[in-house]
């Protein structure tokens, strides 16, 4: 496992391509690609990575699937591009996140997000790329929207998988806490499910007082990392572990201060856990 720079660290502003040479200058075994780097193109994206020794750790979705088909399609247009970015840049992964609430019933959202989610798969599957689903989970989340929608590791998966064989989880160490769910759920899934990790932690507050915009870095808060990451590295887990913290004062501290913070402490959580 290696600990890749996340845009939230910087509080979103930090650009590519000096959100790379931020964290190799910070010591980052890797980086999040973002979207800037798909439109510089596959050979410049190589070109940087290999100055800055930096391993790519995921492409998020460049497709809006959560609104109107004709969204939905106009998107998916640009995916076989971002597709053989990834895999030109040897960054087999492609991520995304769905809302644990929605405006329609539950199984109607279900039947349109797996159509949609499906056509993803195929498209990048054709480029041998894995696709991770996070599962979102705060309190204040689940009822967002009139009806309640997946927010369980498990079920989680089970819905990837049925979007298709290259389809498995973003697991969120943050999501993964509020869910309820355990050790066992990150064995259950096991290595070949777990396309990319993210990891922050969480104040000790009641449930319905939690907010997704406001984490603290691991090691700060009443996550159990140390059980986190040992199941990650029983698993074989060997990917990135991209810190997402929003809030947290990130805003009014220099890009490189938070990008610093972040390294450190998911490292310092990883040694604890023996997983560095």
């Amino acid at each position: 496992m290696y600990v890749a720079l996340n845009g939230t660290l910087t509080a979103n502003r930090v650009e590519w391509p000096e959100f790379a040479k931020l964290a190799a200058t910070v010591g980052f075994g890797g980086t999040d690609i973002l979207g800037k780097a798909i439109d510089e193109g596959a050979d410049e994206t190589n070109a940087l990575l290999k100055l800055t020794r930096l391993k790519p750790a995921v492409v998020n979705l460049p497709v809006e699937f959560r609104k109107d088909d004709a969204t939905f399609n106009e998107g998916l247009k640009k995916l076989p591009g971002a597709a053989r970015f990834a895999k030109a840049i040897g960054c087999p992964r492609v991520c995304t996140w769905i809302l644990p609430s929605a405006e329609q019933p539950k199984p109607d959202w279900t039947r349109l997000l797996r159509r949609r989610l499906s056509a993803c798969a195929s498209i990048l599957a054709e480029h041998g790329i894995r696709f991770g689903l996070e599962n979102v989970s705060p309190v204040h989340l689940r009822k967002r929207f009139p009806h309640e929608f997946i927010y369980r590791t498990a079920e989680m998966l089970e819905f990837a998988k049925s979007c298709g064989p290259n389809v498995g989880l973003l697991l969120d160490s943050w999501h993964w806490h509020h869910a309820g769910d355990t050790v066992k759920d990150i064995l259950a899934a096991g290595k070949q499910n777990i396309v990319h990790v993210q990891a922050a932690d969480a104040p000790k507050l009641p449930p319905e007082e939690i907010r997704d915009n406001e984490r603290l870095m691991p090691g700060e808060g009443i996550i159990d990392f140390t059980a986190f990451f040992q199941a990650l590295k029983k698993i074989g887990y060997v990917d990135g572990v991209s810190p997402e913290v929003f809030g947290r004062g990130l805003n009014d501290i220099p890009p490189h201060e938070g990008a610093t913070i972040g390294l450190h402490t998911t490292r310092e959580a990883m040694r604890k856990a023996g997983a560095l």
